[in-house]
């Protein structure tokens, strides 16, 4: 699990790393782009702003007058901008260095530079060797107040380096501030890393305890059910909750089979012995294979019935087995098959059944079942010549079936485990000498699988079963 936990993180940190560097770099090259047009464009607008001054100082005095170059020494040093002007000629009159020595004073722009001035200027020049290297330059001509007539041209420059300086300053904290915001994303890609392999180490941990049989496990639920790793959890659950109930159908059925099988085999080597020993008188032999016989049969019993108690587990958990029918004529089918030993014992059998069909959805072959432990249960233990009554009737959108026989009470001790498996009341239903108990175990396994329930009532020499079953919900029915 580590692998994955540290395959996702490189991968996610290598893609945060590669959108941060294509950031970077478009930011850089933008930037750049932007900050040298925006500082050329503020030099434009010095280099018009210095001709119309210059163009109002000309009025009263000329080009190369010291007011003027006092002007321009001040816009220079606020702007940062190297200003200089020149005559019509192109010959430099006026310089915003401070020096009255001024090495630009008195040289000529190349005339092809001075021809090309328009309304503005704005090259990358040395200006014929003016300057020791190529610098952006921006000039405007300057035109005698109210007429047309150009009297020099004002120029304003500035090396790029200069124009970048402040450029510079902002990449740094630009910088700085990235990589922290990279660092912050790292540290966050971590933690979501950690976060979604944690599930799946927890499961590899569970799994690894399924292999030594420990099935309790189960990997806690921290995400959405509905995303892919909540529903991945969730499905793990299930599949883990599956295994431990089949293990513990696997351990119940060991466990039953060695609790039933101890004493029948015991009893089954003990007459074998006894016979082949001679401890056995010969006249008695017979007497101890007849138990030998009927021992045998209820092992073979007991079998049948455990795997028919497993079978039935499963197959009412299938929810594909169950259908919509009518539990009236179920009742009916299953009461005759019950006449003989009824008429035998001379019971009065009374269905109450509803005139109309009450329409139920569950699992045919599996509510048969109950219905027929119900009923044999009762016509085993009703009194000779007594009444056993089957009813039938809805109430708040259930089906409820009753079985009631007349015979012993069952003591209240022994009514809260009337269900268990292989609990039989040996004081008021002792003479259920052939089964093993499971018979309403299993009824009860087969109503929990169905999400219904039963419940047992018994006084006065009157026993009642009665449990639910769910109605079909598209189906409309009448009372």
């Amino acid at each position: 699990m580590k692998s994955i936990f540290l395959r996702n993180f490189f991968a996610t940190a290598l893609l945060v790393f590669m959108s941060f560097l294509i950031i970077a770099l478009s930011f850089v090259g933008i930037g750049r782009t932007y900050v040298i047009s925006d500082y050329r464009s503020g030099m434009e607008n010095c280099a018009h702003e210095v001709a119309r001054t210059a163009s109002a100082i000309a009025r009263g005095d000329s080009l190369s007058s010291w007011v003027l170059s006092m002007s321009i020494s001040s816009i220079s040093h606020s702007t940062g901008d190297h200003i200089f002007i020149t005559d019509e000629s192109g010959m430099i009159v006026s310089c915003s260095d401070t020096n009255p020595m001024c090495e630009h004073l008195g040289a000529r722009l190349p005339e092809d530079t001075v021809n090309a001035i328009g309304s503005i200027y704005d090259e990358l020049t040395d200006l014929g060797g003016l300057y020791h290297s190529r610098r952006y330059v921006a000039a405007a001509p300057i035109r005698a107040f109210g007429s047309e007539a150009v009297l020099g041209y004002a120029f304003v420059s500035n090396q790029v380096d200069n124009m970048l300086d402040a450029w510079s300053t902002f990449l740094i904290v630009a910088a700085i501030v990235g990589l922290g915001v990279f660092l912050a994303a790292l540290l966050v890609t971590l933690l979501y890393s950690r976060h979604l392999a944690k599930p799946l180490d927890e499961m590899a941990a569970a799994s690894r305890k399924f292999a030594r049989g420990d099935f309790s496990v189960r990997v806690r639920q921290t995400e959405d059910p509905t995303d892919e790793m909540g529903a991945l959890i969730d499905s793990f659950n299930k599949m883990a909750d599956s295994l431990e109930q089949s293990e513990q159908r696997r351990s119940e059925f060991i466990a039953n089979i060695s609790h039933e099988l101890r004493t029948p085999m015991t009893t089954i080597a003990g007459f074998a012995d006894g016979i082949l020993d001679g401890t056995i008188p010969a006249q008695e032999e017979r007497k101890y294979l007849i138990s030998i016989r009927d021992e045998t049969r209820r092992l073979s019993r007991l079998v049948k019935d455990m795997l028919g108690v497993s079978q039935a587990r499963a197959r009412a958990s299938d929810a594909s087995h169950r259908s919509v029918f009518d539990v009236s004529e179920l009742i009916v089918q299953t009461l005759l098959s019950f006449e003989g030993r009824a008429t035998k014992k001379n019971l009065d059998v009374d269905p109450q059944l509803p005139d109309n069909p009450i329409l139920v959805r569950a699992d045919k072959d599996a509510i048969t079942q109950v219905i027929y432990n119900l009923l044999d249960n009762a016509v085993k233990f009703a009194s000779p010549g007594s009444c056993l009554v089957l009813k039938l009737y809805k109430d708040n959108g259930k089906a409820y079936v009753s079985v009631k026989d007349h015979g012993e009470t069952i003591p209240p001790d022994d009514l809260p485990f009337i269900f268990d498996r292989f609990h039989k009341s040996d004081r008021s239903r002792s003479m259920d000498k052939d089964g093993v108990g499971l018979g309403l175990y299993l009824v009860k396994t087969i109503l929990n699988s169905h999400d219904e329930d039963i419940a047992v009532k018994s006084e006065d020499g009157c026993t009642e079963f009665v449990f639910t079953l769910p109605l079909a919900e598209t189906t409309k029915q009448r009372d």
